[in-house]
């Protein structure tokens, strides 16, 4: 009976003490891994966050920036730390669903090692020109890359980057052959855009507006569902060519074994700081739908994204390398 008891309290004992650590969350400062460098969408939208965060929790928020092999050295940095909440992954759609099905093997699992905490938002991309080719809609565009197979480029930030797959995809929904020409990045991509280089490309609204506003590109379409709310002459890309529709999105993960009282009190507070209407008000400014799903729609929603990727890749036949 004794040993029976000692048991029972040393378990009793373990219990008061995970519960005494999750009612005192969080008592350091928390970081936001990013696998991108400073000054991307992504990194923006984390850096508008974590002020806010580090209010409604009183500890420090801070973003670190651990760029390269498409985001992996910084999701696998995340997998490996200690579950208790205080490191987290701040992904796109190609670091948590494209990565799993362009890559044979990668350092981690996302389902397996990670726990999904939300999507913070939507990023849908725009279609851009340069303004010598002689179209005006996705229709003229499509009607243009039909009659020159083989004949127009498209730039992309990378081999199996969301912008290289939005090309696969409008190849394979249009009957179209274009060509990719991959860069290290979206700037330099889009330069040569500028230059008239490579013809066409797919990118966020807050990289490209400032050049369509300055007549040196073209925006054909946005790849969302509806139009932008704050560039309603810019058609939706489904509104000449039904069922084609990308949407970048950014989500936060954490390292699996996280308690569910520490990854519902941070929820609870990413949620509520996307909400703060200057917070939204400069989401949207950036194309930037706010979103804020529960931890289970955001992990279905990974799992559908990359079955959907997935398919993408094998019919184009695309390889990490």
């Amino acid at each position: 009976m004794d040993m029976i008891f000692r048991i029972a309290a040393s378990a009793a004992l373990a219990l008061t003490a995970v519960l005494a650590c999750a009612q005192s969350y969080p008592v350091k400062p928390i970081r936001i891994v990013i696998g991108f460098p400073p000054g991307g969408g992504i990194d923006i939208v984390g850096r508008l966050l974590a002020p806010k965060l580090s209010e409604s929790l009183g500890q420090q928020v801070v973003v670190d920036n651990r760029a390269g092999a498409n985001g992996i050295i910084a999701a696998e940095l995340v997998a490996k730390t200690a579950p208790d909440g205080y490191t987290i992954f701040f992904g796109t759609t190609g670091n948590l669903s494209v990565n799993p099905a362009l890559y044979s093997t990668l350092p981690f699992s996302i389902e397996r090692d990670f726990v999904p905490l939300t999507q913070t938002s939507t990023v849908p991309f725009l279609l851009y020109v340069h303004p010598a080719l002689p179209t005006r809609t996705l229709g003229e565009f499509i009607a243009l890359a039909k009659a020159n197979p083989g004949r127009m480029n498209y730039y992309s930030s990378g081999n199996g980057s969301l912008p290289h797959l939005s090309g696969e995809l409008l190849n394979t929904r249009a009957g179209l052959k274009t060509i990719h020409v991959a860069y290290k990045g979206s700037a330099p991509g889009m330069t040569d855009l500028i230059g008239g280089h490579v013809q066409f490309g797919f990118d966020a609204a807050a990289i490209g507006l400032p050049h369509v506003k300055a007549g040196k590109l073209r925006a054909l379409a946005t790849t969302g569902k509806t139009r932008l709310s704050f560039m309603q002459d810019v058609p939706s890309a489904n509104e000449t060519l039904p069922g084609f529709e990308v949407v970048n999105w950014y989500g936060m993960v954490l390292s699996a074994g996280t308690s569910r009282d520490v990854v519902t009190r941070l929820h609870t507070e990413i949620v509520k700081a996307m909400n703060i209407p200057d917070v939204r008000e400069k989401l949207i400014g950036l194309g930037t739908e706010p979103v804020g799903s529960t931890p289970e729609e955001f992990g279905a929603f990974m799992k559908s994204e990359t079955g959907k990727w997935g398919r993408v890749i094998k019919s184009a036949n695309i390889r990490a390398d």
